[in-house]
């Protein structure tokens, strides 16, 4: 009788390979394990990952390198907009499973899959965003989750592994460490605590430089594409170049605490050297280049996008109207940002672009104008507060 397909979104760790094993032996199916690499992966890595999967019962393994299109299709709209959750998390892990979802649910639809499966637990955003993505572009293939539906612990699933004769290092790590191009997340028992901030050792890249830099990143049209005399004709080199640069000074370190897609609150550490740079050095470009209300806008969508991204709502096409107001903002966002790196920390010094609105012949802030008189300012100054004066004329004599 000939079994039926199953994808398997697979990670090599312990709730996956419970997966691939339980999916093979006890359900029958044919697994087909995938993993969908956003930019944390190293060849030596995926081999490693291929060899684990082939040898749970998985009758083939495919990686997709999602790479490039997890930028044009999402990073760079989270850099047109300085995306960042709660002005902290630049949404590292939560813009990489929509990704990766996306990609798998392709993947079971060219295998004529029966089923789809990943191993999230019943206990965190992943599980919503995962369903969401499979429910709306595959919803013929039924989707399964051994892992939440049978509420395993961690203790059940080593067992039953063991039980099917599995060898691996059972010892949890110390840390959950997600790795992706926008960044790595890091969780532990501080993380699950309201006041203790992770040790040294938590983050994956130790500090190794101390003595300061300066770093120059190129934009064009919004985009980064140069770092200091290298120009990329992919954004995704520029930002593997600058966080290779970033790192070593352990920049980018902070906690996430938010609202999680469930209902309660959660906390994630993280170092995003490379994003928080570009980030914030994108973001001092627009303000140099924008208008004033091109930039309020421009904040009051990003942060809906963000939020609604985090939530795993990115198919909605209101996501595509606001990417295209992001994409209209960013014809004059070009020049260069001047900015030191230190030890965790970094500054962003300055800029210097064609399309900078700063210029002296208009007036020099505190010092002089050159383009009106204070007889201007005199009609101005009563007519912009016009509304407000007849206000409190009314309601003081009231």
């Amino acid at each position: 009788m000939k079994k039926e397909k199953v994808v398997l979104a697979f990670s090599g760790g312990l709730d996956t390979s419970y997966c691939a094993v339980y999916l093979s032996k006890i359900k029958k199916l044919e697994v087909h394990a995938v993993t969908v690499n956003t930019g944390g992966f190293n060849t030596d890595e995926l081999k490693e990952i291929e060899n684990r999967a082939l040898a749970l019962g998985a009758v083939s393994f495919t990686c997709i390198d999602e790479t490039d299109h997890f930028y044009t299709n999402c990073i760079k709209y989270l850099i047109f907009g300085n995306v960042l959750k709660n002005k902290t998390y630049p949404l590292s892990v939560s813009a990489e499973r929509i990704n990766q979802a996306t990609a798998i649910a392709k993947y079971a639809k060219e295998m004529g899959a029966a089923y789809v499966a990943h191993g999230s637990t019943g206990a965190g955003n992943d599980q919503v965003r995962f369903d969401m993505i499979f429910n709306i572009l595959i919803p013929g293939i039924e989707i399964i989750t051994p892992i939440r539906d049978m509420k395993l612990s961690r203790g059940e699933e080593i067992q039953f592994l063991k039980t099917h004769g599995v060898e691996m290092n059972f010892e949890k790590a110390k840390y959950s460490v997600n790795k992706g191009l926008w960044g790595t997340s890091v969780g532990g028992i501080e993380t699950l605590t309201s006041a203790n901030y992770l040790p040294e050792e938590a983050f994956p890249t130790p500090l190794t430089q101390e003595t300061p830099t300066t770093v120059t990143l190129t934009f064009n049209e919004g985009e980064p594409v140069g770092v200091n005399e290298q120009l990329f004709n992919n954004p995704v080199h520029a930002i593997q170049c600058l966080q290779a640069l970033a790192a070593p000074y352990a920049i980018g370190r902070d906690i996430h605490v938010g609202d999680t897609i469930i209902g309660i609150k959660g906390r994630v550490g993280f170092e995003a050297a490379a994003p928080l740079i570009i980030l914030k050095a994108h973001y001092t470009l627009e303000k140099h280049v924008l208008t004033k209300w091109q930039l309020f806008l421009k904040d009051q969508l990003a942060d809906w996008y963000g939020n609604w991204l985090h939530e795993g709502q990115f198919l909605d096409p209101v996501m595509r109207n606001i990417e295209s107001f992001f994409e209209g903002t960013q014809k004059k966002v070009n020049g260069k940002v001047f900015i030191t790196l230190a030890p965790y920390r970094f500054v962003v010094n300055g800029i210097e672009s064609p399309n900078d609105l700063m210029q002296a012949k208009f007036g020099s802030y505190g010092e002089m104008n050159n383009v009106w008189s204070g007889d201007d300012v005199k009609g101005f100054s009563k007519m912009f507060g016009n509304a407000t004066a007849i206000f409190h004329e009314v309601n003081n004599n009231a």
